[in-house]
């Protein structure tokens, strides 16, 4: 089964009370001159009372004796109707920390056992358009612990994941590869991507 068999059938309006996982609200606020002005904006439902995130996203990397590779995803997106290439990912549960929630989904979504050694400050997505935020958790994959000799995703039902690696010297390309297939970029998953180019450009 492949997730590029997933289509979306039918769009539909949903109110506020109607939606599990999300809100829209409205944000009343002052501009720099003072004067009175209104936004609308979508929020999720699910933070966990006293966490200042939604989530995290996961930059694994696969330690190899060909080099590092980085750990991918693709996934079909009923809000854009097609298949994203993004990184692991998912909500933060319940007194958990980012590196916590960081291992516990990459093993979830992927079956690899990985380690946090890096996190990054809150990031927020789409600020004009909701208040969403996360982390993102650098992670390493040791391939010489027989625990990810034979990894086994242990999915949602809802869920349908494919996982894949690319080499970090053949990322920035093989993106571009994708998306000229008709893939969906995640903005993180881009953004990495170009960072490297940067990089290369600027011989950082």
């Amino acid at each position: 089964m492949s997730v590029s068999a997933a289509k979306v059938y039918k769009f539909g309006d949903l109110t506020s009370s109607e939606a599990r996982w999300v809100k829209v609200q409205k944000a009343y606020y002052y501009d720099p001159t003072g004067k009175e002005r209104d936004w609308e904006f979508a929020a999720r439902r699910t933070r966990p009372e006293g966490c200042e995130i939604d989530g995290v996203a996961v930059i694994a990397i696969i330690e190899r004796e060909s080099g590092p590779e980085i750990l991918l995803q693709k996934q079909f997106r009923a809000p854009v109707n097609g298949v994203v290439i993004e990184l692991p990912a998912g909500l933060i549960d319940p007194n958990e920390t980012p590196e916590e929630c960081a291992e516990r989904e990459l093993l979830e979504e992927t079956g690899y056992y990985g380690k946090a050694y890096t996190t990054g400050p809150v990031m927020f997505c789409d600020p004009g358009f909701c208040n969403t935020n996360m982390k993102l958790v650098q992670v390493t994959i040791d391939m010489t612990d027989p625990r990810n000799a034979k990894p086994e995703q242990h999915l949602e039902e809802e869920e349908f994941i494919e996982n894949f690696t690319v080499p970090l010297r053949e990322f920035p390309d093989t993106l571009k590869k994708f998306a000229s297939e008709g893939y969906i970029m995640d903005a993180r998953v881009h953004n990495i991507a170009a960072g490297i180019e940067v990089a290369k450009k600027f011989q950082l």
